[in-house]
């Protein structure tokens, strides 16, 4: 008889009443780029957006084994996107990027079918997932390269990322990153600029996996850089237990999706009131900011 791994007992706990999923939604052509789709069962469009990656050293992971964020967050009024993703050893840095850049572009063109917002679309991970997330928020090569546009985006969130890793010693991560012609460029830190959209990030402080340095530094050079950025770091927690806090119970210790949905509500709102505020065309139309 097999045991249930701790995925499933973590779907197990996730309820499963107040949300409808989509599942397999083809997003590119290769067997990998596949994506499924959480939203709440009773409330109507257009919402927010969070489009959720999840972690796995870049090598490792599944959209399947991570109902319990996209049904925890889609029952806090968000829609959720969840796409796989191809990983090391099949390929390597950056191809994991462009999947993730497509997932993303797919979702800005789509989910307004699935009654999604796309004025409304935050990228967010977990772990390389939120290396990925920032990947794309920070450089807008990625975005570009799939016929889309970082400037689309909302926000980004990052749950305890490796964002400012160098030097890379870890021999697995060395073949993962090794082929990059400027190892720098490999780092989420080295694209922040004044364009980036808003960012949460959020780490543990007893995380031993991801140092939490690398959301102190990230945060920092958003800030130095005139980008907005919002961080918690959660007392006590580790760098696995920061994403069972998505979890109930364990989300009434840790605020963690409190934290997320509260920053995607005051992100469209104020987004929504930039837009009003510019000058707009003799047809009413806004002109771009």
């Amino acid at each position: 008889m097999k045991l249930p791994s701790q995925i499933d007992l973590l779907n197990a706990y996730a309820p499963r009443y107040g949300t409808a999923l989509t599942r397999d939604v083809v997003y590119g052509p290769n067997p990998y780029h596949r994506l499924d789709i959480y939203r709440p069962a009773r409330q109507r469009g257009p919402l927010p957006v969070v489009v959720f990656f999840y972690g796995g050293s870049w090598q490792s992971g599944a959209r399947a084994e991570y109902r319990f964020v996209g049904a925890a967050l889609a029952r806090r009024g968000l829609i959720v996107v969840v796409p796989d993703y191809r990983l090391y050893p099949d390929v390597r840095y950056p191809d994991f990027i462009h999947d993730a850049a497509q997932a993303t572009a797919w979702v800005l063109g789509e989910i307004a079918a699935y009654g999604g917002n796309p004025e409304a679309v935050f990228v967010a991970g977990h772990s390389a997932g939120a290396y990925l997330a920032m990947m794309l928020a920070l450089a807008p090569v990625y975005l570009a390269g799939a016929k889309s546009d970082r400037r689309l985006l909302a926000g980004a969130i990052g749950l305890a990322g490796p964002y400012d890793f160098l030097p890379i010693t870890g021999p697995v991560y060395r073949k993962i990153f090794g082929q990059a012609a400027d190892l720098v460029d490999t780092q989420p830190i080295a694209h922040v600029d004044a364009e980036a959209p808003p960012c949460l990030l959020l780490t543990g402080a007893q995380d031993r996996l991801v140092a939490p340095a690398n959301t102190a530094s990230l945060a920092a050079a958003l800030r130095a850089a005139g980008a907005s950025v919002d961080t918690r770091v959660y007392p006590g927690i580790g760098h696995i237990r920061l994403l069972l806090s998505t979890v109930p119970p364990l989300n009434l210790a840790t605020p963690v999706l409190a934290d997320i949905r509260a920053f995607v509500t005051q992100t469209v709102q104020a987004r929504l009131a930039a837009a009003a505020a510019r000058p707009r065309d003799m047809a009413g139309r806004a002109n771009p900011g």
